[in-house]
């Protein structure tokens, strides 16, 4: 069996770290920029070239930029990466959430300018007793549950079924999204990018939200009504928002985001950890064996 690692995912970490992870499985292993002779190939990207081989594996949990169709005339398998991001993202959107409340933001950017500037004394607040809506309940979802738990917020959650999770305190159905978010300090977006979701935040979730509530987007971009969001922002609907993924990435230099003092632009990274090669190395090295045993693979989308 050879298994192809696609330049790609250099976008994340250098493909011949991969390469050695996976050193000692029973297969040929190689860097290569496209699929040729692959029996199966491990990308952060598409190209028209994967639908020749027989298994696709993403490093990403979220797979819209595939086309499902299209592979399953092909009769090629798609696996991702979901189930090991949970403390990455976690971690980072507790972070975005601990930077609105205490000012980091606004600190580094007096310290970035020489300047000795205190919040004024109503501005910092703690998110001990902040509620906050986590829209999607999947793996990144219950990671940040669990932390915002510890940290003593108010969970409240958004998914396709009522059933209850582990440290979300009421779950709303996603056909009650508005009345979830009008009460949250902080509403955080985790969902994957199908038709259902697209624009599933838009102006009128914005105007639902409190005045002084912050967005949080570590789903994909156009989750979001981006040109919503800037008006919402322009007129101080909302507070602010810390946004991972955008509609366009990168984000263009003239994107009016870039410019407000309460948006948070990190690009595309809120999953990135330094153990992220070793853990994508775990499932391929799984499914490699699964496949030459005939079994079915895990994470398969497709």
């Amino acid at each position: 069996m050879h298994v192809g690692i696609h330049g790609s995912v250099g976008a994340v970490f250098p493909p011949g770290r991969l390469e050695s992870a996976l050193a000692g499985l029973d297969a040929e292993l190689s860097v290569v920029s496209d699929s040729a002779d692959c029996d199966g190939v491990v990308t952060f990207a598409h190209e028209e070239s994967l639908l020749e081989t027989d298994w696709i594996h993403s490093i990403q949990a979220g797979v819209d930029r595939f086309p499902f169709a299209r592979l399953r005339e092909a009769g090629v398998t798609l696996t991702n990466s979901t189930g090991i991001h949970a403390e990455s993202v976690g971690e980072t959107v507790a972070g975005y959430m601990l930077s609105f409340a205490r000012r980091l933001h606004r600190h580094r950017d007096a310290q970035n300018e020489g300047r000795w500037s205190k919040p004024d004394w109503d501005e910092a607040f703690t998110l001990a007793g902040e509620q906050v809506c986590v829209v999607g309940l999947g793996t990144l979802g219950r990671g940040i549950a669990r932390r915002a738990d510890a940290l003593g917020m108010d969970v409240v959650g958004v998914r396709r079924s009522p059933l209850p999770v582990e440290h979300v305190r009421e779950t709303y159905t996603t056909d009650r999204l508005g009345e979830a978010i009008a009460d949250a300090r902080f509403v955080v977006v985790t969902v994957p990018l199908t038709d259902a979701t697209r624009g599933l935040v838009g102006a009128a979730e914005l105007d639902t939200m409190r005045s002084d509530a912050y967005l949080v987007n570590v789903a994909r971009g156009a989750v979001i009504d981006e040109a919503a969001l800037v008006d919402a922002l322009g007129a101080g609907d909302i507070a602010g928002a810390a946004l991972d993924t955008f509609e366009t990435e990168p984000l263009p230099e003239s994107s009016p985001l870039w410019d407000f003092d309460e948006v948070l632009v990190t690009p595309h990274c809120a999953a990135f950890t330094v153990s992220y090669v070793e853990r994508i190395a775990d499932i391929v090295r799984e499914n490699v064996l699964r496949r030459q045993a005939g079994e079915s693979l895990a994470n398969e989308v497709v």
